[in-house]
């Protein structure tokens, strides 16, 4: 980060905030925010706990600075409290999308896209916000340049998309908006 042209020494926290802070709007499908918000409430609820739990036993048990499990309790304490505050300030700034009857017919955040690319090979994907990207499982972010290509476009449509694997043409063989 750059301030009058000077570098900024930020701590690790300040940096998480930083990258927390929208840019824009960030969206993010029901599917996605329910995921973000279990996650969360697992933190909350059973690991942290757990944790406290562990430390508060090793810390009993005498001299803490050669007491591994007391350090090793600690620092994944702090590591579960760092994710709570990053997941708590995201879903804050996320903006969740519906999906609405006038997107029938065409691409949109939160469609899955059935394609065909030149050599006849098959491939569904969902456009998802940066937040629940999962490419294994099918889930592109709207960012990727696959997805910008795919934007708009109806079945029968052929797209031109570069990737960072190449160049590729792909026919839209299937849109839809319910979950998989």
């Amino acid at each position: 980060m750059k301030d009058d042209g000077e570098e900024l020494d930020l701590s690790p926290e300040e940096i998480e905030e930083d990258e927390t802070r929208p840019r824009g709007k960030r969206y993010i499908t029901p599917e996605g925010f329910k995921t973000l918000q279990a996650e969360l409430e697992r933190l909350w609820k059973v690991d942290r706990p757990k944790v406290t739990t562990e430390v508060m036993w090793a810390a009993a048990q005498g001299d803490r600075s050669e007491n591994a499990e007391y350090i090793y309790g600690k620092k994944k304490l702090r590591e579960i409290d760092r994710r709570i505050r990053f997941l708590s300030k995201r879903l804050d700034a996320l903006t969740v999308v519906e999906p609405s009857a006038e997107q029938e017919g065409k691409v949109f955040f939160g469609a899955w896209v059935r394609v065909e690319d030149e050599d006849g090979e098959e491939a569904t994907y969902r456009i998802v916000g940066p937040d629940e990207l999962d490419v294994r499982s099918g889930k592109i972010s709207v960012e990727s340049p696959l997805a910008r290509a795919l934007l708009g476009k109806k079945v029968g449509d052929e797209v031109h998309v570069v990737r960072p694997k190449g160049e590729a043409d792909l026919a839209i063989l299937e849109i839809r908006y319910e979950p998989a």
